[in-house]
């Protein structure tokens, strides 16, 4: 079972930290029919935040007395700014998550979704007037939304954030993704980086894709997704729909990217100078290609493994090993249909990382509930993982 696994130490890595010949070949192997070098992602990582950066200047001169959302500092998250995107270095999406916060006279708060299956992974944002009255500075003219009459607010102000990019009373994310494109082309004639490249917004309905094209040919892909943080905590709720779900634009969805980032960026000042978990993400990444297994399904249990094998059983000699404990780790989970959520009710998380206290007290959540509701789905995947 999964638990003994996680309390039972392979003899293999009692071994002498000598490498061995034959698995070093092996690596050498894996690493030509793989493309096991992780791609040079520095460089695009500081474009993209060049960018990001110049983008959101520009934002606040335009919008800083408007009530459209403030923008807030993106954050680099997923496998590329991790450290060990699965795809060739051509094809990488640098992924930025831009939080969102109230303008002045508004409120953002959170509602659970109660037609949702599990409330804290998906809410609403409810947007609410405050008032401005007490706070008004004698050189401003913004009138209180909530103590001067509609024809007065009409004649004067521009439109309510609840009249421009919300459905009712929430906040809709296809609306927001629409309005920062418009922005984008809009904006990029003043942008520095249009010396540099041409750009086209990819065709999303709740996100903010873009393609940066050099002279030379060469291509950089940008996604940016809208967030509202979950208080002071590392957990943000997203525009961005999942593979599983897609929602209604008003429901936003529970994002762990933010943290696992962090988690990774933890387990990087912990590691040995060669530490291999970054290969060892991108090889077994490469290895499940079309097995129908997830991406999140594999780097939620090396994030388990890394957690439970000490980082100095992470040195490049022990490469195939650990790809060897993720692989039968994976293979236990999809047998006993269960694979732990990291983040809900870990007791092995890093202290670094912040979570709602609701996360803290959960019961773990079941990745493969799907599997468990569904023999026939569990014997395919197993069937398709077993080729491998």
């Amino acid at each position: 079972s999964i638990c003994e696994m996680e309390n039972s130490r392979d003899s293999e890595s009692e071994e002498s930290e000598e490498e061995n010949p034959a698995e070093m070949n092996m690596i050498c192997i894996f690493s030509r029919r793989f493309q096991l070098s992780v791609p040079k992602l520095a460089s695009g990582r500081r474009a993209v935040q060049e960018l990001l950066s110049d983008l959101l200047q520009v934002s606040h001169s335009l919008f800083s007395d408007s009530f459209f959302p403030v923008l807030e500092p993106a954050i680099g998250v997923g496998s590329a700014y991790e450290g060990w995107s699965p795809h060739r270095e051509e094809d990488v999406v640098y992924c930025m998550l831009v939080p969102l916060k109230p303008p002045r006279g508004y409120a953002f708060h959170l509602e659970p979704d109660t037609v949702a299956e599990i409330p804290q992974m998906s809410m609403h944002v409810r947007v609410e007037l405050v008032c401005t009255c007490a706070g008004e500075q004698p050189d401003q003219k913004m009138l209180c939304f909530l103590h001067n009459s509609g024809e007065e607010l009409k004649s004067n102000q521009v439109a309510s954030l609840l009249h421009t990019l919300c459905t009712g009373p929430y906040l809709d994310g296809e609306k927001i993704a629409l309005w920062f494109q418009t922005f984008v082309i809009s904006a990029w004639s003043v942008l520095p980086q249009s010396r540099q490249y041409s750009m086209k917004v990819v065709p999303s309905c709740r996100s903010c894709k873009m393609k940066l094209m050099k002279a030379s040919g060469r291509s950089l892909y940008v996604e940016l997704v809208f967030s509202v943080q979950q208080g002071d905590s590392d957990i943000f709720l997203s525009s961005q729909p999942t593979e599983a779900q897609f929602p209604p634009s008003t429901t936003w969805l529970g994002s762990y990217a933010v943290a696992e980032a962090k988690f990774f960026r933890h387990v990087s000042m912990q590691a040995p100078p060669c530490s291999c978990h970054l290969k060892c993400l991108r090889l077994c990444a490469r290895l499940l290609e079309g097995s129908g297994l997830s991406i999140y399904a594999l780097k939620t249990t090396v994030m388990h493994l890394l957690t439970l094998i000490p980082p100095s059983e992470w040195q490049h000699s022990y490469l195939m090993m650990r790809v060897d404990d993720t692989m039968r780790y994976l293979r236990c989970c999809l047998e006993e249909k269960h694979l732990k959520h990291f983040f809900f009710g870990n007791e092995n998380m890093p202290e670094e990382i912040s979570l709602p206290p609701a996360f803290q007290e959960a019961q773990p959540l079941n990745l493969f509930q799907h599997l468990a509701q569904d023999p026939a789905a569990q014997t395919k995947a197993l069937k398709e993982f077993d080729k491998l």
